[in-house]
């Protein structure tokens, strides 16, 4: 099977579905394999009942990723996204992204604001194609090996939801 053909197939095969309490643990092993300073189990709980967006991508059955969102005065801003290691090329986190974008528009939010570290240049280059604009710095924002690492803020101003059909 081509690096192609198999790209197509886990993308065709991923799903989006609402994050719940019993998917944590396995969020958390994601966040763990993914980040030398990951977020807390009951971050992520937290996340979860206080109502924000929450998604887990499952592919196969597991799993393979998830994204966190909240919403507020016209804004959104994308708190945590992960894909895992063995999904990552794939287009899956494009596909997350322009499914949490849609989100975002559909509950008439102008603006999506996120943090990256300037060392994730896949991140930012994949924020960059979806247009998102770099609008700040925020000073010692990351813990890091070597003590704090800069967060770059960027800005995506959406466009008035399109019409379709409604996303779970």
């Amino acid at each position: 099977m081509s690096v192609e053909v198999h790209r197509e197939r886990i993308c065709a095969n991923v799903r989006f579905r609402p994050m719940t309490l019993a998917d944590v643990p396995a969020v958390v092993g994601v966040e763990r394999a993914s980040y030398q300073f990951p977020w807390s189990e009951g971050v992520f709980r937290d996340c979860v009942r206080v109502g924000y967006l929450c998604r887990v991508v499952e592919w196969e059955g597991a799993v393979s990723g998830y994204a966190i969102m909240s919403f507020g005065a016209g804004e959104a801003h994308l708190l945590n996204i992960c894909i895992a290691e063995d999904l990552r090329g794939c287009g899956v986190g494009r596909k997350l992204m322009d499914y949490l974008l849609e989100r975002a528009r559909r509950t008439g939010t102008q603006d999506v604001f996120l943090e990256v570290r300037p060392s994730n240049t896949v991140a930012i280059r994949l924020y960059e194609m979806l247009g998102f604009k770099r609008v700040g710095i925020r000073r010692g924002y990351y813990q890091a090996s070597f003590g704090r690492e800069d967060a770059l803020v960027y800005k995506l101003e959406l466009a008035p939801p399109a019409a379709g059909p409604k996303l779970p």
